[in-house]
């Protein structure tokens, strides 16, 4: 379980308050509109409207002892590299900034942001590749070009094992897990056979996983 301090209740940043309450974790929210903090009462440990640009307020929280602090600010970039620099300032440990665009995350970078989030172009890119393949049910990019793809198994696999279809030695992509009837089996072998209606997770260079699934 870890302490958040989350700053910016607009839809972001209350979907990102719901889900950190799904995974236990101590979150304290601020925005300056009550009604966004209201929204958010039941989802976090505390939450308080205020200003985070206040270098008085922010000081008063103690920000260094939260091992997360989320700007999630969406709507006043200004605030937001106001708040990134504070946080900085004030001793956070790991400060998370949401940008727009990438004069945005430029800015934040250079002003305290630790890591940034582009949570529209994100999705936009996960629903451009999810929707324009009929065998892609999922899909997480990483560092350096690479990507964890949810896949159905190809027709021509089912039937044949890990060893015969060797598509680490072929393209270089690993064989996660093999997913079927909501269960996950993530003791994958040389002699782990593929079935029809089972999907695969697999990790590895985007490009590698495209040109081997003709995506």
């Amino acid at each position: 379980m870890k302490s958040v301090l989350l700053i910016g209740l607009g839809r972001f940043g209350q979907h990102i308050a719901r889900q950190l309450d799904a995974l236990h974790h101590q979150v304290m929210a601020i925005d300056r509109n009550e009604s966004r903090v209201n929204a958010v009462l039941p989802y976090v440990t505390n939450a308080q409207v205020a200003d985070a640009t206040s270098e008085e307020y922010m000081e008063s929280l103690g920000v260094s002892n939260f091992d997360v602090c989320i700007v999630a600010i969406g709507d006043d970039f200004q605030s937001s590299l106001e708040t990134t620099t504070l946080l900085k300032e004030l001793g956070a440990k790991l400060v998370v900034s949401r940008a727009a665009r990438d004069v945005h995350a430029k800015f934040l970078m250079s002003n305290g942001a630790d890591e940034i989030v582009y949570p529209e172009r994100q999705l936009a890119e996960w629903t451009a590749i999810r929707y324009t393949a009929d065998h892609i049910l999922d899909y997480i990019a990483l560092d350096g070009g690479h990507a964890i793809f949810e896949i159905a198994v190809p027709q021509k696999w089912i039937g044949k094992s890990v060893e015969e279809i060797d598509v680490r030695k072929k393209h270089g992509i690993n064989i996660m897990a093999v997913k079927s009837g909501g269960k996950m089996q993530m003791n994958i072998t040389p002699q782990t056979i593929f079935s029809s209606n089972e999907t695969i997770l697999v990790l590895g260079n985007q490009k590698d996983i495209q040109k081997c699934f003709h995506i």
